[in-house]
């Protein structure tokens, strides 16, 4: 009797926000339809969810997000009051770090590669060694966000800004398929109408109103005065969306993937974790309908 072998992937899961959820969902479809993951190279949320893979945690993350609210989340930013990023971002990493445990990335099972970029020399970093967490801190420091992590005496940013779909670190990988996974694909026009539609039916106060009013109270109670116009923020954060697809599509165009996963860059914004099970629900089904012929 033969026995079935499974299909080895190298998977590159891109930057995107809370869109990188949706990587939750690729992996579960990965793993149910008998493909071995053997390498993940992520970026900002690609290096956040793989790094949790790769740990063994990813069921207990999943969890856990599909249980956070809008509040909790909010109670989970620590304001810097610096200008260089408005959340340090210490209480989210000290919280992922209790649920998944402070790894080491030499003793992961699979290979990893989280993938920041150094913003004096404007080159990017590849940090495949030490605690998993500097690599996730660092690769997912959203810029205006995210103060940057400083990590073997370099600032780093989030890696989005110079390759938001890290393919080259696994180019040296012996594995049946490389399978990349975009989250700033082209603007979904049905998906648009349907957020869209969400947004006037629904009750509840927008994300970015909420964290307003959270800074708002702490501006009265400390006395600090702290710029409050969000709106510059959604702009600033759907430029650097707007960017990295076009990032995206040229590194994917010098080197391309085996296969290409898109999500499209509209179909939840970058700080929208509350819709984490839309999302999950998201990849499983992009992978489901661009996948399924290979396997």
């Amino acid at each position: 009797m033969t026995t079935k072998k499974n299909k080895t992937v190298s998977l590159v899961l891109g930057s995107g926000g809370a869109r990188g959820l949706a990587h939750i969902g690729v992996i579960h479809w990965l793993e149910e339809n008998d493909f071995k993951i053997e390498s993940i190279s992520g970026c900002s949320m690609g290096a956040l969810v793989g790094g949790i893979f790769a740990a063994g945690k990813l069921d207990d993350f999943e969890s856990w997000i599909k249980s956070t609210t809008k509040l909790d989340i909010i109670k989970s930013l620590d304001l810097s009051w610096k200008k260089s990023g408005l959340v340090k971002g210490d209480k989210i990493i000290n919280t992922l770090t209790e649920l998944v445990g402070d790894k080491i990335i030499e003793d992961l099972p699979i290979t990893y590669t989280a993938v920041a970029t150094d913003i004096f020399n404007g080159k990017e970093v590849w940090i495949n060694s030490g605690k998993i967490f500097d690599a996730i801190r660092a690769s997912i420091s959203l810029p205006l966000f995210f103060t940057p992590f400083r990590y073997e005496g370099v600032d780093l940013i989030d890696g989005g800004v110079l390759n938001p779909v890290p393919i080259a670190p696994t180019f040296s990988d012996v594995t049946d398929f490389t399978i990349a996974v975009n989250l700033c694909g082209k603007v979904n026009y049905e998906e648009k109408i349907m957020v869209s539609n969400q947004s006037k039916t629904s009750h509840s106060t927008s994300f970015t109103e909420k964290i307003s009013e959270f800074v708002e109270s702490i501006k009265v109670s400390t006395g600090n005065d702290i710029n409050n116009d969000w709106g510059a923020y959604d702009i600033a954060h759907q430029a650097f969306d707007v960017m990295q697809g076009t990032i995206a599509r040229q590194k994917l165009a010098a080197y391309p993937a085996d296969h290409v996963l898109e999500i499209s860059r509209n179909a939840c914004g970058i700080l929208e974790f509350d819709r984490a099970s839309e999302m999950i629900e998201l990849g499983y089904k992009i992978a489901q309908e661009n996948l399924s012929k290979i396997h």
